[in-house]
């Protein structure tokens, strides 16, 4: 979250609402769980690390005094880095992934579990075509979103096989 924030502020210098309402639109459904409060503690922390400086600025007659971040030369030379920094994220173990250990040790039907999981990940992939389709074809958040769809898609398939093996596995146990 850090490196975006500072990423987005390298573009021009902002407030925290207008950081989040830009970063929202720009991640489209995966932004919306996004809270303006986070925005707020992450300017804190970069600004105690000295990548952001605030200065105040005059506002509207209802909000007279506004905060506005802006870079420092230590925050423009990380974003720098971290936009030619090349990686992909590293597998974690997700919640799913233990509640499938889980079902191994026979605590849960895994079948079930994966059922469930499946039906959530149709919903999501639901949500995430609907906003590309609704993107301007080559926008960045367009972009994102055929991430999210095909990643979402990859899973599913994933889901597919454990199911296959879960059945499997059933059977073998059922015809013993």
């Amino acid at each position: 979250m850090q490196d975006a924030v500072l990423a987005m502020l390298a573009k021009e210098p902002s407030h925290g609402y207008h950081l989040h309402a830009r970063l929202r639109r720009s991640l489209g459904p995966l932004g919306e769980s996004m809270n303006r409060g986070q925005i707020y503690v992450t300017l804190a922390r970069l600004e105690r690390a000295g990548l952001v400086v605030c200065e105040r600025a005059d506002g509207l007659p209802e909000r007279p005094e506004r905060k506005v971040y802006a870079l420092t030369p230590a925050g423009q030379q990380r974003v720098a880095a971290w936009l030619a920094e090349v990686g992909w994220p590293k597998p974690d173990l997700a919640e799913f992934h233990l509640k499938l250990a889980a079902a191994a040790a026979r605590l849960a039907d895994p079948v079930e579990l994966v059922a469930a999981q499946r039906r959530e990940l149709l919903r999501r992939l639901r949500e995430a075509q609907q906003a590309a389709l609704a993107e301007p074809a080559g926008s960045g958040a367009g972009l994102l979103l055929e991430g999210v769809v095909l990643r979402l898609q990859a899973d599913l398939r994933w889901l597919d096989a454990c199911a296959r093996a879960w059945s499997r596995i059933d059977d073998e146990v059922e015809g013993a």
